[in-house]
């Protein structure tokens, strides 16, 4: 259990990719059946908690975002929580200090909010399992169950089938954010997108992973010159993949940092757009913060 008598603590809230992304089929409700690998990085944003009796949730960021409090997932996701705190008068003043660019399918903003929800639940002595957990962060977003899990893994149904992949290979990438902003809205509505991507198992992905890529990555590409353009340097060293629904184009590099062909300070520093390099990670970062065994499963 975590000291809630600690000033203040900090806690890194890792991004992910997305290998690949199929679109398997569509729900009565409106809601996109899929199936993807999420891969933890080590590129992450810093939350700060700072838990007090003032029965009230603070938020500051030091970016300045312009997003009201209230849409906020930080925020939601205290809020979500907050009904189950066994402290009295719980409140805590939380800031986030951002490195993970926005709008760019890296998952900051899920990471975040399951990062509260896996923060507050201790600080503020909530006593939920990790069931318990995803179900709040389903209502949240897709993607905030698997940074609640903080494994790599293997989702299916909306995202929240997950299947952890312990012996997943943690490489070396390099990561550029295009100059644009993709709305996840308008591509899932664009009626040329492919929604019955044939189901398949992982161990088909191990026997050939160039067979699967991202249902989005054709729109993306043609509707946003940007993320055309990143494809197009990257794909100059490798097989260049699209995360999410973008905006971020990523390379898979070899596990040494550099060779003599390819070095990825270099492709990094002469990208058209902002570079970043990050090495995969086998499990979330949250977890050396908080004990793995308080988090049993109903």
């Amino acid at each position: 259990m975590l000291n809630t008598a600690n000033p203040t603590l900090c806690v890194p809230s890792p991004a992910k990719l997305n290998l690949f992304l199929h679109i398997t089929g569509q729900r009565e409700n409106g809601y996109h059946e899929l199936q993807t690998i999420f891969q933890l990085i080590d590129l992450h944003d810093d939350l700060y908690f700072q838990v007090n009796q003032s029965d009230a949730i603070t938020l500051s960021d030091g970016n300045a975002v312009d997003v009201a409090i209230e849409k906020n997932l930080i925020y939601r996701a205290a809020q979500a929580i907050k009904p189950f705190a066994q402290l009295q008068n719980a409140g805590c003043e939380i800031r986030l200090d951002k490195r993970i660019p926005m709008g760019a399918g890296l998952g900051g903003g899920s990471s975040n909010a399951a990062t509260t929800l896996l923060i507050l639940n201790e600080l503020w002595q909530c006593q939920l399992t990790e069931n318990q957990l995803i179900e709040l962060g389903t209502s949240l977003g897709a993607d905030v169950p698997i940074f609640i899990v903080g494994k790599n893994a293997w989702a299916e149904g909306i995202g929240e089938i997950i299947t952890p992949l312990d012996t997943l290979p943690c490489k070396q990438y390099v990561i550029i954010k295009p100059d644009c902003f993709i709305s996840t809205q308008a591509l899932f509505s664009e009626k040329t997108l492919t929604r019955n991507t044939k189901p398949s198992k992982f161990a088909a992905y191990q026997q050939n992973t160039s067979l699967f890529g991202n249902n989005f990555e054709s729109l993306a590409r043609s509707l946003y010159p940007e993320v055309e353009t990143a494809f197009q340097y990257l794909n100059q060293y490798g097989q260049a993949r699209l995360t999410g629904t973008g905006a971020c184009v990523f390379l898979e590099l070899a596990d040494d940092v550099s060779t003599e062909q390819i070095d990825a300070k270099d492709i990094a520093r002469h990208a058209p757009y902002q570079a970043y390099i990050a090495h995969g990670i086998n499990h979330s970062p949250v977890f050396d913060y908080i004990q793995r065994d308080s988090r049993d499963s109903d």
